[in-house]
């Protein structure tokens, strides 16, 4: 199975796969460690990552980049509102209230949903990984941010299944980076924790984690994150300050052209890394705009001054962890920064303020999330043995379940009858069960939500899970037991709903069986069932119910435990739990039907082929280029012999006339077209190159023919005694084979000679290298022929003495005789 790591980001994303010798991070098709995170729609094709980068700046609108920032979110969201005012493409509102990006494909205008162009990004990352190691990929672990939404994380895994990949971990991005830190620590200690803390400033957003460390285990203490607070900021505070100043001095307005706001942007964010190790930096932009060029300065004060407000904003998920984790800055042992966005010195400065020591920058700050993610699937993995370390993960956000309650009239009464209980507080250990006891006498619905959404800012229900319907024996309410499960992603659902209806059955018992205490349920559904795993069990009794006492709500009796004693023939009554599956119906808000994804994976397929008969296509355009070139330069050197006059400027002729053809007509066809046009070309070229090629190779073929015979004449007429044994007359057929083959080379080398280059050789090396094969094939048994093994000398006999009886055969079974040395022929 496939081992590999997805870092995606928001600008960028990197592949890491696991190997025997640890995990590297692989190069795409530009030898690039990172993969810029867009995809650009053309007339004819996608074009994905590099590719995609480097269309940007001539296709902006068809570009779409960041990704990240759509997947799974609302169209009204403020965020996304605020993010879009940057963004070059053009995105709408779909009808269920989603983001739809629009961009134009194969000539007509497309609308595409954030899951799926997350989708095509990850089949290219998919695509980066396969090539480097070979073979297919499909399990692997992708790196999601802390905050990402169960609807968010439900739209990573459906772009997973566009995209042909089965994530094994959806893993939060912080607890990537410590995993990747603390399992290549080798003096961490059994009982003293080590605490640290990871604060991850990327792209677009900030994140903080404080983990604990002790030997062969990581947990998560804390989480805590800002997500519009990341390098982009920076950026684009640069961006207002020169649009404003370059207005004012050059009276251009770049917001009025995509493709300069582009520009400016990539301008200001070299400008910021070079601010980063410079007190002051130059911008200079050669014909921005209405072809004007424009040139400024700015230092660094002038910019932290400016980027104020965003600076004042890293302190806050900064005191919410350290109080979340219920330590103190000075129980924190270490700072470790990483993210591309963390290179900015007055966040270093600001870091160093709060905690009271220098932040360390002992991992690669743009690759650890990757490393992390595949280092997880590794640990997932049984094709790889991975040092000992648990991950202990916790969940960033709480969420609860209502439901109404099973008075006469709740079902039908307003919110009041609303009931709710918290499931899964926020920190609780990931991946966990919950089993919750409801008492219903038909179907019922229980609403999975947030138990507090004011800082996701999203809607706060995820999803409704209809149970039933069910039929039950008796007429009072029917014990439902419901089992919740939190799983690896990070993901709520209710998995199994169980109806559990006692029955009394009547068992018999014998005299021997006194005093035995008889267990009146299988499960009793009053005692509390110890939990496997995180697995408890909550019971959800309403205000009604509750007030019944249990024993009779749960209809067991108080004598069910009692010691019993029975005649031999007495039958005694047992109660037993019949449990049966209820049907559970799961509506997710937001999220894509099955049905939509199988359509999105068809989708995808369809423009991957697209785009992979396009790329097929130029491959075959460029041959073609290719050979016309590469045949008209050596018409005029190398292959000028071999070729009369009036056939090479026919030809010349023809190559130019296919070249002009490639630049007009042909600049766009299909790949057929292309693949005739280079057979055409072959015709003539190849009869050419292969009278070149046959006397360039003829020389060295002559010679290794030469040798084989001289080799084997040379033994037939040795002296060598390794050579006696072998027939007089056999040497001869050898000499006589020796004889015919010089002599047929002899007369094919004289009628090659006689011909000019450019004619068609009579002497090929392919006739040459056969009768060498022939000669060598008739020769080699001869002249090799083993030696005959020589007699072996028989045992000198003793005649018996006389007068004495006869010995008897001793040794072997069937009474031959065994001689007492070996048989080896003495040497004379």
């Amino acid at each position: 199975m496939s081992v590999v790591g997805f870092d995606f980001g928001n600008e960028s994303c990197i592949v890491a796969v696991a190997r025997q010798r640890g995990i590297d991070v692989v190069l795409n098709d530009e030898s690039k460690r990172e993969t810029p995170a867009i995809v650009c729609f053309g007339d004819k094709q996608r074009f994905i990552g590099t590719a995609g980068a480097a269309s940007t700046m001539m296709n902006p609108k068809n570009s779409i980049s960041q990704i990240k920032r759509l997947i799974g979110r609302q169209f009204s969201d403020p965020e996304l509102l605020r993010d879009l005012k940057s963004l070059p493409f053009q995105v709408t509102e779909g009808p269920d209230g989603y983001p739809l990006i629009h961009a134009r494909y194969l000539g007509e205008a497309k609308t595409f949903t954030p899951t799926q162009v997350f989708g095509m990004m990850l089949s290219n990352l998919k695509e980066i990984a396969e090539k480097n190691l070979n073979a297919a990929v499909v399990d692997c672990c992708i790196g999601i941010p802390v905050y990402f939404t169960d609807l968010q994380r439900r739209a990573v895994l459906d772009a997973a299944t566009i995209a042909g990949l089965r994530p094994l971990h959806l893993i939060h991005e912080t607890t990537a980076t410590a995993l990747a830190y603390g399992i290549y620590k080798t003096d961490l200690h059994e009982t003293d924790q080590l605490n640290v803390a990871f604060v991850d400033i990327g792209h677009a957003s900030m994140q903080v984690c404080i983990a604990g460390f002790k030997k062969g285990q990581l947990k998560i203490l804390a989480h805590s994150y800002d997500r519009s607070l990341g390098g982009r900021d920076f950026d684009e505070v640069l961006f207002y300050h020169f649009a404003a100043k370059f207005k004012e001095e050059y009276k251009i307005d770049v917001y009025q052209n995509a493709r300069a706001c582009l520009r400016l942007r990539a301008a200001c964010e070299k400008l910021k890394k070079v601010l980063s190790a410079n007190p002051e930096a130059p911008l200079n932009i050669e014909c921005l705009m209405d072809e004007k060029d424009v040139r400024s300065f700015i230092k660094r004060d002038d910019f932290e001054q400016l980027s104020l407000p965003i600076l004042e904003r890293v302190k806050g998920p900064l005191e919410k962890a350290v109080a979340e984790a219920g330590l103190t800055v000075d129980n924190i042992h270490m700072v470790e920064v990483v993210g591309s966005g963390s290179r900015v010195p007055a966040i270093n400065k600001i870091l160093t303020e709060f905690f009271k020591k220098e932040p360390r920058r002992t991992m690669n700050a743009s690759e650890c999330v990757a490393r992390g993610s595949a280092l997880q699937c590794a640990i997932l993995s049984p094709t790889f043995r991975v040092r000992e370390f648990q991950v202990n993960e916790s969940l960033p956000f709480s969420i609860s379940l209502s439901w109404k309650g099973s008075g006469p009239d709740a079902q039908d009464s307003g919110p009041d009858s609303q009931l709710s209980t918290v499931v899964f507080p926020k920190g609780n250990p990931i991946p966990s069960i919950k089993a919750l006891t409801f008492y219903r006498s038909g179907t019922f619905s229980v609403d999975v939500q947030y138990g507090d959404a004011s800082g996701l800012q999203g809607p706060a229900k995820i999803s409704t899970y209809t149970i039933g319907p069910f039929q039950t024996t008796k007429s009072e309410r029917a014990k439902v037991k419901v089992k919740v499960r939190l799983n690896l992603h990070g993901i709520v659902s209710v998995d199994l709903a169980t109806l559990l209806e006692e029955e009394e059955v009547e068992v018999s018992v014998s005299k021997e069986s006194e005093n035995i205490k008889m267990d009146t349920d299988e499960a009793p559904a009053n005692s509390a069932v110890p939990p496997t795993s995180n697995d408890s069990d909550v019971n959800m009794q309403d205000a009604k119910a509750s007030d019944v006492t249990p024993g009779v709500e749960n209809g067991t009796s108080d004598g069910g435990d009692k010691h019993v004693q029975t005649d031999s023939d007495t039958k005694a009554p047992k109660k037993k739990v019949k449990k049966t599956n209820i049907p559970v119906a799961e509506l997710v808000y937001g999220a894509m039907a099955p049905v939509d994804v199988q359509k999105a994976v068809e989708k995808e397929f369809e423009m991957a082929l697209q785009d992979r008969v396009m790329e097929e296509t130029k491959d075959k355009k460029n041959a073609v280029e290719a050979y016309v070139y590469d045949m008209r330069n050596k018409l005029n050197d190398k292959y000028q012999e071999f070729v009369i006059a009036p056939e090479r400027e026919g030809f010349v002729a023809k190559l130019q006339e296919v070249e002009d053809w490639l630049y007009e007509e042909g600049e766009d066809e299909t790949k057929g077209v292309y693949v005739a046009k280079l057979e055409e070309l072959k015709k003539q070229g190849d009869p050419v190159e292969e009278r070149y090629k046959e006397y360039t190779e003829r020389g060295a073929v002559i010679d290794q023919l030469i040798y084989c015979i001289n080799s084997y004449r040379d033994a037939a007429v040795s002296n060598d005694p390794k050579f006696d044994h072998i027939d007089i007359n056999e040497k001869q057929k050898v000499l006589t084979e020796c004889v015919e083959a010089e002599n047929w080379l002899r007369e094919k080398k004289q009628q090659q000679d006689s011909l000019p280059k450019y004619a068609n050789p009579v002497l090929l090396s392919a006739e040459i290298r056969k009768k060498a094969e022939a000669v060598d094939r008739f020769c080699k048994p001869i002249m090799t022929k083993p030696r005959p093994a020589k007699p072996a000398t028989p045992p000198p006999t003793t005649p018996p003495a006389q007068g004495s009886e006869q010995q008897q055969p001793q040794g072997g079974a069937n009474g031959s005789e065994v001689p007492p040395v070996s048989t080896e022929p003495m040497q004379t």
